[in-house]
């Protein structure tokens, strides 16, 4: 399965696929209304319901090697902790090679997010994965996620442009080169 990053680590992080077993531990994700926006995540629904729409989503992209979403795991107590990886995306109508990136609540604000996400690029470009996205990775993030949106800039990426999404909601979209990204190996 292209583009994930099963096996590999970090620091503190290892990654591994999603499986079903994982649906308890990630269903305290969807506790957290502030987020639904952030997500395109529908407020009639459960937070089960919710829970079942993730990970159908995010196992149907391995089936249909469009990336997708890894567990990642604290190494030191081997607890998935969130949930990081490469997403092909369509992006007004251009398919783009994505970061993406969910943490519980609880694991917020310690980093884990951003060594995550620096995986994920790194991991992009050295097996040249931006290739087939006109050389380039994005991290789509929502207008008032500005917790992401400092992952995004701690990865190294800076602001292309604004999009539309679904209903009223406007993501803007980071962006790093493999040009660029070959600047930052060489320091």
């Amino acid at each position: 399965m292209k583009y994930l990053l099963t096996n590999q680590e970090t620091e503190r992080l290892s990654f591994r696929l999603v499986t079903m077993a994982d649906f308890d531990t990630w269903l305290p994700f969807f506790n957290r209304k502030e987020i639904y926006k952030y997500l395109w995540l529908d407020e009639t629904k459960t937070e089960k319901e919710l829970c079942e729409f993730w990970f159908k989503k995010c196992l149907t992209r391995y089936t249909e090697n469009r990336g997708g979403l890894n567990a990642v795991i604290l190494k030191s107590t081997g607890k998935m902790i969130g949930k990081c990886g490469l997403l092909v995306q369509d992006v007004e109508n251009e398919k783009r090679l994505e970061i993406g990136y969910s943490f519980l609540p609880e694991y917020w604000h310690k980093g884990y997010a951003t060594e995550a996400a620096i995986c994920a690029k790194d991991f992009g470009f050295e097996n040249e994965f931006d290739k087939d996205f006109n050389s380039n990775i994005i991290s789509m993030v929502h207008v008032e996620n500005t917790g992401s949106a400092k992952v995004a800039r701690y990865n190294s990426m800076t602001f292309e442009k604004q999009v539309p999404g679904l209903g009223n909601h406007v993501f803007d979209i980071f962006s790093i080169t493999s040009k660029e990204w070959e600047a930052t190996q060489n320091k």
